[in-house]
This record gives C-alpha cells, structure tokens and sequence, in this order.
C-alpha cells in the first residue's frame, strides 16, 4: 500500500444531493461524518477505494464503529445507506468506495509511486556501495596486515642472517689454492694446523675469514724478511 496523506474534496461537495438528502436523515449529520472517515480509510489503504486494515484484512463493521469511536448500530446504518445511494459497495466480500478516482488524483498516486520507486532504487544502491566499501576496506586491512607480517618475517631473517654467520673451516686444499692466486710462500698445510689446534679462534675472538688469515700471514712473512738483518761484508786488507 502507497503512503498517501490525501484525498480529493471538491468544494460544492455539500450541494452534491446525494449529501444532501443524508443530511436530511435522522442521525444525517454523523452519517456524513461518517462518510468522510470512511473516505480517509480508503485513502490510508490505498487499494482502488477497498476497506483494508492490511493487505489481507478487511475491515467490518465492528472494526469501522472502533475507530470512528460510534456504536455499531449506527455505523451499519451509515453502510446501508451508502449502499443504497451507490457510493459503496460489497467486493469479494470485502466493503469498498465506488468511483474511487473521483476521490482519489490517479495521476498523483502513479508519480508517488514512482518517487517511492526511485527512493527505494536509491537506498539499496546506497547499501550496496556501502557492502562494497567496507568490503574494500576490510581486504586492504588484510593486505596491510599481511604486508606488515611478511615485512616483519623479512626484517627477522635479515637479522638473524647478518647477526649469525656460519663459518666453515678452509680445507688445506682450498688454503694452498688461494695462497697460489696470491702468489704467496705461506704453508697451506702448517696453517690448518695452527688454527685447528686453537679451535679456529685467533686472539680471543672467533675466525669469521680464513682469508683474511691468510693475507696476514702473508703480511707477517714480508715484515719479517724486512727486518732480517744485512750479510756482513769483510774487506781484506
């Protein structure tokens, strides 16, 4: 049912004699107030001038003298007579306003229903947009989260991979290949020796390059051929 807040009145309504000849009626004068109630409900109903409470009720007699707070007796007499004026009649057994379109502008029902039309289009596109939104929002949180997860994992692998480097001794064929490229005399042998013995830990500290090792050997070697001292030199007399 439409929501409608209206119905049509023309202002000569009193000179219609249909009107005129109920106010000339005992009780004419609520009768006719009766009329224009029952005008209202079609109205709120909305369903071609039917008397419906709901899509599937229909209202009765009793239920017409409750709301418009009139004995029963009086109400069925008010039916009556818009009965047998012409201006309501029994449907499927259900009460309803003949010539409805004559109380009712057909052509502003269509435009309300199309505005209902278009706001109802409106708000489910709204909802809509709203789901895909936080939908959005909800997997790049997710994305982020799993960004900043991988991030971290990477950082602490990076860490633990330059904090702890594994050192794996020379063998003394690889010692003797790497003195050979750099042309030095050192013992590949009696070097592998000497650091195995200390456990591969020079000084105090742990071996982290065994080619560094050898470059001072290598050093080492030089400076002491340099501080060798010179042959004597006898000069016959």
């Amino acid at each position: 049912m439409a929501d409608v807040k209206w119905i049509k009145i023309v202002t000569d309504i009193f000179d219609d004699e249909k009107i005129q000849i109920i106010e000339s009626m005992p009780e004419g004068d609520a009768i006719a107030l009766m009329w224009f109630k029952l005008l209202c409900v079609a109205g709120k109903t909305n369903q071609n001038g039917l008397l419906m409470l709901t899509d599937r009720i229909a209202y009765t007699e009793d239920m017409l003298a409750a709301i418009f707070r009139r004995d029963v007796k009086l109400v069925r007499l008010a039916l009556q007579t818009f009965e047998s004026m012409g201006m309501v009649e029994i449907r499927d057994n259900n009460l309803c306003v003949v010539n409805w379109n004559k109380h009712q502008n057909a052509k502003g029902l269509d435009d309300i229903r199309e505005q209902g039309r278009i706001r109802q289009q409106e708000y489910r596109e709204r909802q809509r947009l709203l789901t895909v939104s936080t939908e959005t929002k909800n997997v790049d949180k997710e994305i982020q989260s799993k960004s900043k997860s991988k991030n971290a994992l990477h950082n602490a692998t990076c860490n633990v991979t330059s904090n702890v480097t594994r050192f794996i001794p020379p063998t003394v064929e690889e010692v003797a290949e790497y003195c050979r490229e750099r042309g030095n005399s050192i013992d590949a042998q009696a070097f592998v020796d000497h650091y195995e013995t200390n456990g591969w830990i020079r000084g105090k500290t742990k071996i982290k390059d065994w080619r560094a090792c050898v470059r001072t050997w290598e050093k080492n070697s030089h400076e002491r051929q340099d501080d060798s001292p010179l042959p004597r030199i006898i000069t016959e007399v």
